[in-house]
């Protein structure tokens, strides 16, 4: 393995903390004996094709510094490939690296972490979801919460998750339950007056809010979360369950487990899909799980 090691920073993750965080976690990684490269990209477009000129030159592990947008740009890059995935986490939700168990907003700690675990291959095989060729870690999410997303991407102010607590009490105001038909990978089909449906490989999204709390990264499985239809009262009891988990016993809750989920949605309703918090495209949709699709630089030795 080549000691240079490549930093993918989005400079203003986290409301700036990623331009901070670049510098101790490059630190961390000079002081364990490996060479440096930091790639910031002039707009989205660009910072993937670095990354990927990075990954085919033989970079020894892409380090994304930012929040879950620029790992998910990162995982176009480093997916179905070699070159392992290091996670400095300093964005607005972390989800993934929550997930893993990763440090979060600790850019020095995380950069030793991933200098560990290069030296000790203590690297995760983890699932990753896909859309077409699109890759995704952490949760599909359409209905109102992908609605929420929405809302909160329109607006300028306020910042961090406020805006997105602002965007909630505004769509529970319009929202009505939409009708999806759902397909699973057993050919089984639901048609469900719904919510929301969130497909998760990963178990949170929004910062910690656990739509799929008993996903696993390692089962080759998604696990899909479905909120029915409900009057805005039940939803404002069942939706504050989600940052334990505890709504998965609701009875307007339903849970299933598939590697390969359809879905689509009234027309009239204009559906978006949110991957990893980023619009993937209105429904239908179709995500499949690849078991192992990405090394994940963790700390852990691989089971077995």
């Amino acid at each position: 393995m080549t000691s240079e090691i490549t930093l993918f920073v989005n400079p203003t993750a986290g409301r700036g903390r990623g331009a901070g965080a670049a510098q101790p976690a490059a630190s961390a990684l000079r002081a364990a004996g490996f060479s440096v490269r930091t790639v910031i990209g002039e707009d989205a477009a660009d910072a993937l094709v670095r990354a990927r000129a990075a990954v085919s030159g033989g970079t020894g592990a892409l380090v994304a510094v930012g929040g879950d947008g620029l790992v998910n740009l990162a995982l176009q890059a480093v997916a179905g490939t070699r070159t392992p995935l290091g996670v400095v986490a300093v964005g607005t939700g972390n989800d993934f690296a929550r997930s893993l168990g990763l440090p979060v907003r600790a850019p020095a700690a995380a950069g030793a972490l991933v200098a560990e675990s290069l030296k000790g291959e203590l690297v995760r095989d983890v699932d990753l979801g896909r859309i077409g060729g699109h890759w995704f870690a952490t949760v599909l999410a359409s209905g109102f919460d992908s609605r929420v997303n929405d809302r909160g991407n329109r607006m300028r102010l306020p910042l961090g998750r406020f805006k997105y607590d602002l965007a909630i009490v505004a769509e529970l105001a319009a929202f009505k339950p939409v009708p999806f038909r759902l397909t699973l990978d057993d050919g089984s089909v639901r048609e469900i007056a719904a919510t929301l449906v969130a497909v998760g490989n990963g178990t949170s999204y929004g910062g910690g809010m656990r739509i799929c709390a008993d996903a696993d990264m390692g089962d080759g499985l998604f696990d899909v979360t479905v909120v029915g239809a409900c009057s805005r009262t039940t939803l404002l009891r069942v939706f504050p369950r989600v940052y334990k988990g505890t709504h998965l016993t609701h009875p307007v809750v339903s849970t299933y487990r598939a590697a390969r989920v359809e879905l689509v949605a009234d027309e009239a309703a204009g559906v978006t899909g949110y991957a990893d918090g980023e619009a993937v495209g209105p429904l239908p949709l179709v995500a499949e799980c690849v078991p192992g699709a990405v090394r994940v630089l963790t700390g852990q030795r691989p089971a077995g």
